[in-house]
């Protein structure tokens, strides 16, 4: 079975990721259980080239077909920030930073955005190949929901329920991260059975 590494060390994502994955033929890794240690700079305007950065880093130090992501959160009241920026921008405190940055605002509509990028050494050539997942919606005024993590509790969909109060079934099949992975299915199980 051939690997497949995850190129982030977020613990939130990593488990996003292995449900994402778990009914493909992978063996799928995180760097560190593999032992690979890298510091990825993310200095760039757009998702795609962010989680481009990362899965060509990774994909070159570990020859494996690695699968790397950049998501954020953009608001419409902050100008449809804090986008690239969002895990710095949330210092760790995301859901309450969002909601002191809104007050009592209210056009409150946001959107979550993930693209992934997938790339892999062939024949001595890098390969990657870029999706894109969104999924709209509004802030809550207070956090909701004990799953999820970053800004899942106060990202209210339009069912009314933030992506923290989903189940994880439920929220693989709505969120930007669940999106982007059935947009990327197709390739990587073309890649995975392509050989061992």
């Amino acid at each position: 079975m051939r690997r497949l590494l995850i190129a982030t060390t977020n613990l939130g994502k990593q488990l996003e990721f292995r449900r994402l994955l778990a009914d493909l033929p992978a063996e799928v890794v995180t760097p560190q259980e593999i032992g690979v240690e890298l510091e990825i700079e993310e200095p760039f305007d757009t998702y795609e080239e962010n989680a481009r950065a990362k899965a060509v880093a990774y994909a070159e130090a570990t020859s494996l077909l690695t699968l790397a992501d950049d998501s954020g959160i953009e608001v419409a009241a902050l100008g449809w920030g804090p986008g690239v920026r969002s895990a710095r921008w949330g210092q760790g405190r995301n859901a309450e930073r969002i909601l002191e940055a809104l007050g009592e605002t209210k056009d409150r509509r946001a959107r979550m955005v993930c693209a992934l990028v997938i790339a892999h050494v062939e024949d001595g050539q890098l390969r990657m190949h870029a999706v894109r997942g969104d999924v709209e919606g509004t802030i809550a005024r207070t956090p909701r929901g004990a799953g999820g993590f970053g800004y899942d509790p106060v990202f209210l969909l339009p069912s009314g329920v933030t992506t923290a109060e989903l189940r994880d079934a439920e929220k693989d099949r709505v969120s930007h991260r669940g999106r982007a992975m059935i947009a990327a299915r197709g390739a990587l199980l073309d890649l995975l059975v392509a050989r061992p």
